[in-house]
């Protein structure tokens, strides 16, 4: 794509763009030229819907991936091509309603009880009763925690906004007991570097390991403990006892 990738790189990094959708939009635009052996400045909109049949029935993408693809194309076409028309009629299919999988707060107790390492049972204390995504958690750093308001400052969340959530006095007292284990010195919990914080793939493995040892047979993933939004509390037994 040449001068046209760097125009769309440009008009990422001006829109805000995360690094990830930054890659994602410039790599299905690419696709899409290579589809065609076209640039997409030369394509209209019957090959976009040729396209967007081709990523539904032969790439088999999952329905939030598609929607992100699309997403990134219509960037192209609205923001640096400037052609509206091209995207203006093309629709997302409407997204299907699932119940989300919910653990009982035994289960959850369980997970806790079962995890000895101290960092890792931690992690998933301040996941679950701080109601954050296992990449806000990973991301946390020493200056974000507010033992005085009890509050936890989420930096860049979910569309790069910033917000607070709460802190439980259990958490607290275990994030301490870590603290003096570990003594991280920028980010709360570091990854192999120290001068790097631990990635979210490292904590969707914990969980799962800690789900394995507990007997949890749901299809539950880390992101099952914030549906626990209406606590925001841990559970009652004292679990730095374990």
């Amino acid at each position: 794509m040449g001068k046209l990738r760097d125009r769309m790189l440009l008009d990422l990094q001006l829109s805000g763009a995360k690094p990830r959708t930054q890659r994602t939009y410039l790599r299905e635009a690419e696709n899409l030229a290579k589809y065609f052996n076209k640039s997409p400045e030369q394509l209209g909109e019957d090959e976009l819907k040729e396209y967007m049949l081709y990523l539904m029935k032969e790439r088999h993408l999952s329905e939030g991936t598609f929607r992100f693809y699309v997403a990134g194309l219509k960037f192209l076409y609205r923001t640096t091509l400037k052609r509206e028309w091209a995207v203006e009629k093309i629709r997302y299919p409407r997204a299907k309603r699932k119940l989300p999988v919910v653990l009982d707060l035994s289960e959850v107790e369980s997970l806790f009880s079962v995890t000895k390492n101290l960092k890792h049972r931690a992690i998933l204390m301040m996941t679950y009763s701080s109601g954050l995504r296992a990449s806000e958690t990973a991301s946390l750093k020493l200056t974000d925690i507010d033992s005085k308001r009890m509050m936890v400052r989420v930096s860049q969340g979910k569309g790069g906004k910033d917000r607070y959530s709460i802190l439980s006095q259990t958490t607290l007292e275990h994030l301490r007991q870590y603290w003096r284990k570990y003594r991280p010195t920028e980010w709360l919990f570091e990854g192999a570097k120290k001068d790097d914080h631990l990635t979210t793939h490292s904590i969707q493995l914990m969980f799962y390991a800690a789900k394995k040892r507990a007997g949890i047979t749901k299809p539950a993933s880390v992101h099952t403990l914030r549906h626990y939004a209406e606590f925001r509390t841990m559970p009652s037994n004292d679990l730095n006892s374990h």
